[in-house]
């Protein structure tokens, strides 16, 4: 009987070393030799400061920057918060939310569909990306308070649009923070 608990807690303790601490180490070098941008969290700097990360949305409120999606996650683009907001489409807080950001934005840009992704979280609640139809629509409200041609500002959507991953996954997709930054460049 004491062997079977002994071997029971040697594999307990090999199993614990192997996968709950070597293999992390060894996928963690991997990818940190392998794609060394990536494993350190996409970080961008500008100016010798970290502004961001490719990978989390941050909050853009001046009618200067492109606004990214409503975000649910603690008090708004909270990292450590991450998550939706688990309302249901029935929901009367969610649907007024909704519609006062509808209505919002339908008076940013009359006659022009408002584009979902502007009114509804992601599930992460930190999703850095909107779709182009969503950074169109907002081009004639940047472009204004930037004092640029909507044509300058489109371009500039054009030229962040990342096509579907090996052309069948995903959709087309624009990263806020790598817009504004740009949109930055050329005009504050």
């Amino acid at each position: 009987m004491h062997s079977v608990w002994r071997a029971s807690i040697r594999f307990t303790l090999v199993t614990l070393l192997l996968l709950g601490i070597g293999y992390p180490l060894v996928v963690t070098g991997i990818a940190g030799a392998l794609f060394p941008h990536k494993a350190a969290g996409s970080l961008i700097p500008k100016d010798g400061q970290i502004v961001g990360s490719e990978l989390l949305a941050q909050s853009f409120t001046a009618d200067k920057y492109f606004h990214p999606r409503p975000s649910a996650a603690g008090n708004g683009y909270d990292a450590t918060s991450s998550g939706g907001s688990n309302l249901a489409q029935s929901n009367k807080a969610l649907v007024d939310r909704e519609q006062g950001s509808i209505d919002k934005l339908a008076a940013e840009n009359p006659g022009k569909p408002v584009p979902i992704d502007l009114v509804t979280t992601s599930g992460s609640g930190l999703d850095p990306d909107i779709t182009p139809d969503a950074a169109y629509f907002q081009a004639p409200r940047v472009a204004q308070a930037r004092g640029l041609s909507e044509t300058q500002v489109r371009q500039l959507i054009a030229s962040h649009i990342t096509p579907r991953q090996f052309g069948i996954l995903g959709e087309p997709r624009v990263n806020v923070l790598a817009l504004n930054m740009d949109l930055d460049k050329i005009a504050r």
